[in-house]
């Protein structure tokens, strides 16, 4: 998917003179919760996407009640249905640039040249993958490569399973993933060396440690069937575990003095998220965040709850906001009258 081109579409933004309550920025599980919360509370919303959702590749959604193995496509696409259905609006494209209007608000910058204003900020746009410099392990990302054991563990139960270190994480996923499958690999690789009490921790469990680099996958019929070593030997597996660096796609909120923060797990680095607290809220007033972009180890169930719980916060900073601006305009009035 690239784009929208359906009748759920609406013409590009083409400038900044109409004041949105809400621009969000990105259009899946988060965004799109967000903007329904938001169109529901009767606020004007806008959801800019670029089409283009991280889970894609992926054959279904899981561990999401009562929607578990839909396709990720036809999620966001009953999402964005939903969203149109309250009268929000979705456009394609990618915010480039953010900046604080001096009258209040922001005004972002899209990758057309258009520019949008809103009065508040939900940043839903999620993660870049970092993955390991393997080729052709890309090609196979979210289908027979994989990170996250509640989200692809099922669909790989009981298969020869390659865990690939990078770090010093990897002992703690390959006993995480034997609960999925008695045939789990280490794959030595770059990580480091087990120490004692790791190497017994992985016999108890029957995890096999294979030493050597990996230097490329084999396929048949386009799906894994094993990796190959650096001396020419290959280990069959049909799924490999790997351990990305996530990045959050925020770039453009450097223009606000946003930046990323990094994350970490049991002592590991996952990688880089905008900080915020409970709500979603930032360090920068009217800036909110909410799914991977603020959890790198999230899942779509919850960021869907993340973009509900943003926007809730958002409407309820709205309307202090209009609560204020009232009582002043009802003293002015006073005023006059007294007059």
């Amino acid at each position: 998917m690239t784009g929208y081109d359906g009748p759920s579409a609406v013409p590009p933004v083409r400038d900044a003179e109409r004041l949105y309550d809400v621009v969000v920025v990105g259009g899946g599980a988060a965004g799109l919760s967000g903007a329904l919360t938001l169109a529901r509370a009767r606020r004007s919303v806008l959801v800019v996407d670029s089409g283009r959702p991280r889970n894609a590749p992926a054959a279904g959604v899981h561990g999401y009640l009562g929607l578990d193995g839909t396709p990720p496509l036809e999620l966001t696409a009953a999402g964005r249905a939903e969203v149109l259905r309250y009268g929000g609006e979705i456009t394609a494209g990618t915010v480039t640039a953010a900046e604080r209007l001096t009258a209040g608000g922001f005004r972002l910058s899209l990758d057309d040249g258009a520019a949008v204003a809103a009065g508040r900020l939900l940043v839903a746009t999620g993660l870049a993958d970092g993955l390991p410099g393997v080729p052709g392990l890309a090609e196979l990302w979210g289908r027979d490569v994989l990170h996250c054991p509640y989200c692809h563990g099922w669909e790989v139960r009981d298969l020869p399973i390659g865990v690939l270190s990078t770090g010093p994480a990897a002992v703690r996923q390959a006993l995480l993933w034997r609960q999925w499958s008695a045939d789990v690999t280490l794959l030595r690789h770059i990580g480091p060396e087990p120490d004692d009490r790791e190497y017994e921790r992985l016999a108890a469990r029957g995890v096999a440690v294979v030493d050597g680099e990996v230097t490329g996958l084999e396929t048949s019929g386009g799906r894994l069937a094993g990796v190959r070593l650096a001396g020419g030997r290959t280990v069959p597996c049909r799924a490999l575990v790997v351990a990305p660096r996530f990045t959050a796609r925020a770039g453009f909120l450097a223009g606000l003095g946003l930046e990323t923060a990094e994350q970490t797990a049991g002592g590991h680095v996952l990688g880089e998220r905008v900080a915020a607290d409970a709500t979603g809220a930032t360090a920068v007033p009217g800036v909110w965040v909410a799914g991977d972009v603020a959890d790198l180890a999230g899942k779509v169930v919850g960021a869907a709850a993340a973009g509900v719980s943003a926007a809730a916060a958002i409407n309820a900073d709205l309307v202090e906001e209009e609560t204020a601006r009232a009582v002043a305009a009802r003293a002015g009035l006073g005023r006059e009258v007294l007059r």
